[in-house]
C-alpha cells in the first residue's frame, strides 16, 4: 500500500486543472472569493478522497475481482462464470463514483430522470457486456466483429431515439470506466486469462485477448441509457430550467456548504458500497474461503473505499463542479455575445484541459504500463500518451465549439465512429483492443466532474438546453481513432500491416 504514490497520482491528475481554473477565475472569468475558496477546498478534498478510495480499491476490491475471476474459471463452469460476471459488473458499476456524479448532473438538467433507475440501467449494461467480453475471451470470438456489430446497434437506437439522450448515453459509456470499474474489470480479466494460460489455453492470440474487455464494457451503458430514453420519451421529457451553477446546494454560501452536503454523500456512498460488501460475503462463504487475516485486509479495504468515496463526493458537490459550471458559463456567455478572442479562449481552454486531463488520469497510466509490459517494451507508453493526449484535446476543443454553436452531437459521433470502425480491419488486433480500452480509461474522475460541468455551463450559456451532454462521449471516442492510427504507423514501420 503506497500512500505517497497514490497521492502523487491523484494530485498530478487534479492540480493542473485547479491551476487553469485559478488563473481564469481571477482574470478572464472572475469567480468571486466565495466560489474560488469552495473550489480550492473541493479540489483538495477530491485529491484526498480519491487517494484514500484508490488505496481501498487496491486492498479490497482489486484482489476480490482477481480471485473471483480465477476461482470461477477454475471451476470450468461457463454458465456460472457468465452469471457471476454479470452480477459483479453490475454491483461494481453501481459503486462507481463517476457514475454517481454523472447521474446527479443528468438529474439536474432532466428532473423526470430517476437517478437510481438510471444508475441501475447503466450498471446492467456494464454487467451484460462484461459477460459478453469474457465469453469472447473464453471462446476466442473476434473482438473486431463484436465491437462493429455492437456499435451498429447503438447508432440505430441513437437515430430513432430521443435526441437529448444520445449525449447522455455516450457519456455514460465513458464515465462508467472510472477508478472503481477499470481496476476491477482488468483484475477480473487477468484472473480469467491467468487460469487459461496455466491450463494450456495460451496461444499466439493471448496477447491480443488481454485487451478489449474495458472497451466492451463501455458499449453496454450506451445501449441501456438509449433504451431508458425510449421509455421516458413517452412522458415528454424536457430539460428543467437550470441556474448557472446548477447545484442544489448553491444557495448555501461559503465553507458551510461542505457540511450541508455531507449527510447526502454519506448516504450515497453507503448505498454504493453495500452491494460490493454483500458480493464479498456471498463469494467468501461459497467459493473463496479466505483465511481470517485476508478477510480482515479486505474489510480494511472496504472501509478505506467508503471513507475515500465520502470525501471525494463531498469535494465534488461542495464546490468543484459548481466552479466548473460557472467558469464555463462565464466564458460561454462572452463567446456567444462577443465572439472573437473569447471563442478562441474557450476553445483553447478546452484543448489545454483535454491534454492535461488524459495525461494525468491514473487509469491511463495503469493501461499504458500494462501495454508496455505485455508487449515487451515494443509499444512505448510515452508514444501512447502523446496520441491519447492529442485525441482528448481535440475532443474537448470540439465540445467547446459545439457548446457555443449548438450543432448536433451526431455530426461528430457518426463520422468519428465510422472512421474508428473502418480502421479496424487494417489495424493489428492488439491495437484495436488497446484503442477501445483507451477510450474507456481516458474519461475519468476529472472528466465526469469538472470537464462535464464546464461544458454544461458553456452550453447553457449559449442557449442550448436539451442536446448539451456528450463531452465525455467525445473524450472516449477520440482514442479509438488516435490509437488505431498509431497501430497502423507501428505496423507500417514493422512491415506487417494487416496482421
Amino acid at each position: 500500500m503506497n500512500i505517497v504514490q497514490k497521492f502523487k497520482e491523484t494530485a498530478f491528475s487534479v492540480l493542473p486543472v485547479m491551476v487553469i481554473v485559478f488563473v481564469l477565475g481571477v482574470t478572464a472569468a472572475p469567480l468571486g472569493i466565495n466560489l474560488m475558496l469552495r473550489f480550492l477546498l473541493g479540489g483538495l478534498l477530491l485529491i484526498a478522497g480519491l487517494t484514500v478510495f484508490l488505496i481501498g480499491v487496491d486492498i479490497g476490491i482489486l484482489p476480490l475481482g482477481e480471485m473471483c475471476g480465477s476461482e470461477l474459471t477454475k471451476k470450468r463452469n461457463l454458465p456460472l462464470l457468465l452469471v457471476s460476471a454479470f452480477f459483479m459488473g453490475f454491483l461494481v458499476t453501481a459503486a462507481e463514483p463517476d457514475i454517481q456524479v454523472l447521474a446527479d448532473q443528468v438529474r439536474s438538467v432532466f428532473s423526470l430522470v430517476n437517478k437510481r433507475l438510471l444508475v441501475m440501467m447503466i450498471s446492467a449494461g456494464v454487467g451484460l457486456f462484461i459477460t459478453l467480453g469474457l465469453l469472447r475471451t473464453v471462446l476466442h470470438f473476434s473482438l473486431k466483429i463484436i465491437l462493429a456489430l455492437s456499435y451498429i446497434v447503438v447508432f440505430i437506437l441513437a437515430f430513432i431515439g430521443p435526441r437529448s439522450f444520445v449525449g447522455i448515453g455516450f457519456d455514460s459509456g465513458g464515465a462508467t470506466t472510472g477508478p472503481m470499474t477499470v481496476p476491477f474489470i482488468m483484475s477480473l480479466g487477468l484472473g480469467v486469462s491467468a487460469v487459461r494460460t496455466k491450463t494450456g489455453h495460451s496461444d499466439e492470440n493471448s496477447l491480443s485477448d488481454s485487451f478489449g474487455l474495458t472497451g466492451m464494457a463501455s458499449v453496454g451503458p450506451v445501449l441501456a441509457v438509449l433504451l431508458y430514453g425510449f421509455v421516458l420519451s413517452h412522458h415528454a421529457v424536457t430539460p428543467s430550467p437550470v441556474s448557472v451553477s446548477g447545484s442544489e446546494f448553491s444557495a448555501v454560501q461559503g465553507i458551510p456548504v461542505f457540511m450541508q452536503v455531507f449527510p447526502f454523500v454519506l448516504k450515497e456512498a453507503a448505498l454504493s458500497l453495500i452491494p460490493i460488501i454483500l458480493l464479498f460475503i456471498v463469494f467468501q462463504f461459497s467459493m473463496l474461503h479466505m483465511p481470517p487475516y485476508q478477510v480482515k485486509r479486505m474489510i480494511t479495504g472496504f472501509l478505506y473505499s467508503f471513507a475515500g468515496l465520502v470525501i471525494f463526493l463531498t469535494g465534488v458537490n461542495g464546490g468543484f463542479m459548481e466552479a466548473g459550471r460557472t467558469l464555463g458559463a462565464l466564458l460561454g456567455i462572452q463567446a456567444v455575445q462577443n465572439g472573437g478572442w473569447w471563442t478562441v479562449l474557450l476553445v483553447c481552454t478546452g484543448l489545454l484541459i483535454g491534454a492535461v486531463v488524459v495525461c494525468a488520469e491514473p487509469a491511463v497510466w495503469v493501461l499504458t504500463d500494462q501495454v508496455e509490459s505485455l508487449s515487451g517494451g515494443t509499444i512505448k507508453r510515452k508514444v501512447l500518451l502523446i496520441f491519447l493526449a492529442g485525441g482528448a484535446a481535440a475532443a474537448i476543443g470540439l465540445a467547446m465549439i459545439r457548446a457555443v454553436s449548438g450543432f448536433s452531437l451526431m455530426y461528430i459521433l457518426i463520422p468519428g465512429y465510422a472512421v474508428a470502425l473502418l480502421l479496424m480491419p487494417f489495424c493489428p488486433k492488439i491495437f484495436t483492443g488497446i484503442a477501445f480500452d483507451s477510450g474507456g480509461v481516458a474519461s475519468g474522475p476529472i472528466s465526469s466532474t469538472f470537464v462535464l460541468s464546464f461544458t454544461l455551463g458553456a452550453a447553457q450559456a449559449g442557449g442550448n438546453r436539451g442536446d448539451i451532454f456528450g463531452v465525455i462521449a467525445l473524450i472516449a471516442m477520440m482514442p479509438l481513432i488516435a490509437i488505431q492510427i498509431f497501430g497502423l504507423v507501428f505496423s507500417y514501420k514493422k512491415g506487417d500491416i494487416g496482421k
